[in-house]
This record gives C-alpha cells, sequence and structure tokens, in this order.
C-alpha cells in the first residue's frame, strides 16, 4: 500500500496539489487522470520520493519495493539490455556483482567465502537464479529480439529503449509499480502484450496515459486530478467519465430544485412578512431559507480545442493510385512493390512493427521523398494535408504562432487566423510566443490549426496523438470521424484506430503489406496468429472480394 497523507505541493506560490489524501491498495491498478498542467506526472515522481512534499508525507508499506518506469533513455547508454532490464530491483543486482565480484578473486579468502556464501543465501531467497530467464521473458515480450539482449543499451533504438526501460520497470514482480505514459513509442503488439501483463500483475499499479483503451482494459480504479484535488472512481475511464458526468448532473439539478425552494421561501416572506398573524411563519421560512447552501459546482479544468476539417472541394472518385513502390532505407528494403488505390470514402489506418516503413511511405506520398522504383499518382480533385512525425524542422524559426500560421492561411487577415487559433485553445496573448518555444502538445494543436487552415481534403497523419492530451486525443478522434474527405493516419491509440478507420493496412517486416476493408478489432480478430508469427499471404487481401 502507499498513500498520500495531507499533502501539498507548491511551485512558487501555486499550489499544485493541496491536503490530497489518498490510498492505492494492493490488487489494484489506478489510472491518473487530469488535464494537460493538472500535475499527474509530479504526483507519480511525489510518490516515487523523486520530489518533496511542500507538506504531508507519503507512506509506504514497509519492505515493500517501488518500481519506476525512467524517463531518461541515455541513462543506462553504457550498460547491456540484460543489465539494465535487472537494474530494476537494484538490490539482486548489488548483490549478483558483488558476488560475481568475489568470485573473480585471485586471493580467495576464507572471509571472502563467509560473505560469498550469505550472498548466496540473499540471491537464492531472490529468485536470483531466475534473473536473466525473466528479464528475457519480458524483453521477448515487449518485442526485444534474443540477439538484443546482449548488446549495449546505447546502440539500440529510441523505440527499443523504450522498451527495455518498461521491461526494467516491470522486472522482479514490484510491490508498487508506477508507470507515466508506458505506452508511448510501443508498437501495437507490444501494448497488447503489456495490457495483458497488468492485468494478470497482482500488485499495486498507478498508471498514467492518454491511451483511453488501455485504461479502460487495464484499471480497476480512477484517481481523477482536477483543481489540485485527487477524487478516486471505483471502476475504468469510462465509467469514471459517466460517473463524473452524472454527479455533476444531480448536483445541478439538487441546486434547480433549491433554488425553486428558495425562490418560494422568499415569495412568502416578502408576501407575509408584515402580516402579524403569518408572522411566526415567515420567521421560520427565513430560518429554513438561512439553511439552504447551493452545491458549489467548479467546472473542469479540462479544456476540450475544437477539431473541425472541412475540405474546400469535394473529393472526386480518383484519390490515390500507387503503383510497385519500393524504397530502401540503409541499405535495407523497407516498401517493397506496394500497390494500392485509394476510395472517397477511405480512412486508412496504417499498422506495423516498422514504424520507418510507415514514416517513409507517408514522406514519399507528400513529396518529402523520392521512391527508389515504382510510382504514384493523386487524383486532380485532391489536396494534401500532411502531419509529420518529426516536426522539429517546422518549428525551427522565429516566427510567433500568428505569424507562423499566417503563412500557411489563404486569408492574410489576423482576425481570421486568430480564429483558427482560439479554437486549438490559444487565447489573443498566445498568438505572439514564439514557436520554437512551444511544448510537444502545443506544436501538436498548432499543426493540427495548419491543417484546418488549409482545407485540404486529403489528410496524411503520422502519429498525431503523441503529446496530446486525453481531451485533445478526443477531439481530433471526433473531427477525423466526421470530416467528409480521406483520412491516412499512424496512430497507437487503440480507440482513436478502431473508431476512425475503415480499411487497415499492416506494412509487414519484409516491406510488402496487407490491406483490408474492415474495422481494426475485426483485423485484429482475424490476423492474430498471422502478424504474431510473420505468415502471410502474398497477395493483397480485401474483405470486398
Amino acid at each position: 500500500m502507499i498513500a498520500a497523507n495531507n499533502v501539498t505541493y507548491r511551485v512558487g506560490k501555486k499550489a499544485l496539489f493541496e491536503d490530497v489524501n489518498i490510498k492505492f491498495t494492493e490488487g489494484n491498478c489506478y489510472g491518473l487522470i487530469g488535464a494537460n498542467g493538472a500535475g499527474k506526472s509530479t504526483f507519480l515522481k511525489i510518490l516515487s520520493g523523486q520530489l518533496e512534499t511542500t507538506s504531508g508525507d507519503i507512506s509506504v508499506t514497509p519492505g515493500q519495493r517501488i518500481s519506476v518506469l525512467e524517463q531518461d533513455h541515455f541513462k543506462y547508454d553504457h550498460e547491456t539490455v540484460l543489465d539494465t532490464v535487472i537494474m530494476g530491483n537494484e538490490h539482486l543486482f548489488e548483490v549478483m556483482k558483488e558476488k560475481d565480484a568475489i568470485y573473480a578473486k585471485e586471493d580467495f579468502t576464507d572471509e571472502d567465502g563467509v560473505r560469498a556464501a550469505e550472498l548466496e543465501a540473499e540471491f537464492a531467497e531472490m529468485n536470483g537464479w531466475e534473473a536473466e530467464s525473466d528479464a528475457e521473458t519480458l524483453l521477448n515480450g515487449l518485442g526485444i529480439e534474443t540477439d538484443l539482449h546482449r548488446a549495449l543499451m546505447g546502440d539500440l533504438t529510441g523505440n527499443q529503449k523504450v522498451k527495455v526501460l518498461l521491461a526494467r520497470a516491470l522486472f522482479g514482480n514490484p510491490d508498487i509499480l508506477l508507470l507515466d505514459e508506458p505506452t508511448n513509442h510501443l508498437d501495437l503488439d507490444a501494448i497488447e502484450w503489456l495490457e495483458e501483463f497488468l492485468i494478470d500483475f497482482d500488485n499495486t499499479v498507478i498508471v498514467v496515459s492518454h491511451d483511453r483503451y488501455f485504461l479502460n482494459k487495464v484499471c480497476t480504479q480512477t484517481a481523477d486530478i482536477d483543481y489540485g484535488k485527487i477524487t478516486l472512481f471505483a471502476g475504468n475511464y469510462d465509467f469514471w467519465y459517466e460517473s463524473s458526468q452524472l454527479l455533476i448532473q444531480q448536483m445541478k439539478e439538487a441546486n434547480k430544485k433549491k433554488e425553486e425552494k428558495i425562490k418560494e421561501l422568499q415569495e412568502f416572506i416578502s408576501r407575509f412578512s408584515a402580516n402579524a398573524s403569518k408572522s411566526k411563519q415567515a420567521t421560520s421560512r427565513k430560518r429554513a431559507l438561512e439553511k439552504i447552501e447551493l452545491d458549489n459546482i467548479k467546472p473542469s479544468s479540462r479544456k476540450y480545442p475544437y477539431i473541425d476539417f472541412r475540405p474546400e472541394r469535394e473529393i472526386g472518385n480518383e484519390v490515390l493510385a500507387v503503383e510497385n513502390l519500393t524504397k530502401y532505407q540503409d541499405g535495407k528494403i523497407i516498401l517493397d512493390n506496394v500497390t494500392f488505390t485509394l476510395r472517397r470514402e477511405d480512412k486508412v489506418a496504417l499498422i506495423g512493427p516498422n514504424e520507418q516503413a510507415i514514416t517513409m511511405l507517408f514522406k514519399i506520398l507528400s513529396g518529402e521523398e523520392e521512391p527508389d522504383s515504382g510510382s504514384y499518382k493523386w487524383g486532380v480533385t485532391t489536396s494534401q494535408s500532411y502531419f509529420p512525425k518529426d516536426n522539429t524542422e517546422e518549428f525551427n524559426n522565429d516566427y510567433n504562432i500568428t505569424e507562423w500560421l499566417t503563412g500557411y492561411s489563404p486569408v492574410k487577415d489576423v482576425t481570421y487566423v486568430r480564429g483558427f487559433l482560439g479554437r486549438m485553445l490559444f487565447p489573443g496573448e498566445d498568438g505572439v510566443k514564439k514557436v520554437r518555444i512551444l511544448s510537444g502538445g502545443e506544436k501538436v494543436r498548432c499543426l493540427l490549426s495548419k491543417m484546418m487552415i488549409s482545407a485540404s481534403n486529403v489528410l496524411m497523419l503520422d502519429e498525431p496523438t503523441n503529446h496530446l492530451d486525453m481531451e485533445s486525443i478526443t477531439a481530433l478522434n471526433n473531427g477525423l470521424i466526421k470530416f467528409p474527405g480521406v483520412v491516412i493516419f499512424s496512430c497507437h491509440d487503440h480507440q482513436f484506430v478502431q473508431t476512425t478507420a475503415n480499411r487497415i493496412m499492416e506494412i509487414r517486416p519484409d516491406g510488402t503489406i496487407i490491406d483490408k476493408i474492415t474495422t481494426y478489432d475485426e483485423y485484429l480478430a482475424t490476423n492474430t496468429d498471422a502478424r504474431k508469427n510473420f505468415i502471410y499471404t502474398a497477395d493483397i487481401e480485401d474483405d470486398e472480394n
């Protein structure tokens, strides 16, 4: 068990949390939710001891071990992958290293023998002999192949490092597991594996995530941060949403009844207070009136952007024809004779373990890269907007937000441009902020403003939900669902893919594709075994055939 007892945490004069009292108990997985800036990551750091409270304290059941998902991807670059995972249980790793150092001595003494025996007993008690195999099981489950287990962390890609650090947090059956955005940069198979791991995990889990499907699947309780308070709800994210909306509705209805009663009492008092025969009744009603208190209903600190893509031109029947598209990267084929056509009603999710291949296809279709062979052709009625996964260059300038967006606007009027920024939660004073200093989430909202103002009828989005909060993801999800044009996108958010896409294209490890007209859940149900074992048919499949 881990608990916050009257915890207050201040940043300057502002209280991020005030007098928070909450217990997290064994056997539960808690989803920690709240708007961007509400303090979710900060609260996890307070629980783990990385940050000191301003007042109050954190209590942990004696002897219980806390494990945290590390955010520094370069911290273990000089360690092997396997050692990095085992270091998740720091004491076990220390015992292993001390034991190995003693046995490596040339002048092994009697004292060394006694100490080695003590270490061996402690090592066995912590299931040390299973440590390497347990670590390998975690790594394999998350998609880190066996031939990388002895490699240095510094030799891994960013996404591989994320998986290793997650395995490190999960290693050794910790009593309390704190996970901050564990699904970020994970492929869909790894997310599915993590979901099953957490469902079967018997101890305490506290997780921050913007993935609604993930929270719904793994969480038994939801801790909602709003206005510096944390309120606990039984159930997953959807249950929290329904419960919180019901609670607000009940408070509004109760207030309405109280307001009607207040009006009734006031009218009686006003009418009969001067009437001697009714004075006692009027006095009684005054006392009743004084006792009525309206519930203080605070609006949530959550803010939803308004995302509405309105194409300037209706799209025709011929959208995109791709024929035998092939591309090599670093001497390896990542797109191999890819062929498909898009129709006017298509909303396509690109999935697969090779994110470089997906991003390369986006770059080719947007004109940023050329294929090594093959061709593609956009229909004459199409206009495209592209959301790149890496937006660094887009904001590497000295423009403020308004100037930046005006450069992409067909109408150069500042009021017109600021209207689009306002929809994306950039108030008037934010319009003068320099784009190079924006946060990750702010940059994404700027790019979405750019796509809206372009009024294109084809939208290409490569991982648009990265850096967005739950409210912005929901708004984008809804915006794409009602968009009347064509969408091609990649995303690790299960619910986002399921509710947006009507067609799934999986780029396989060999660079070819599976192409199906289907929902994401239906695709997973019929292709799970083939995907996991890389057993695929040679031809592109279509459910309409």
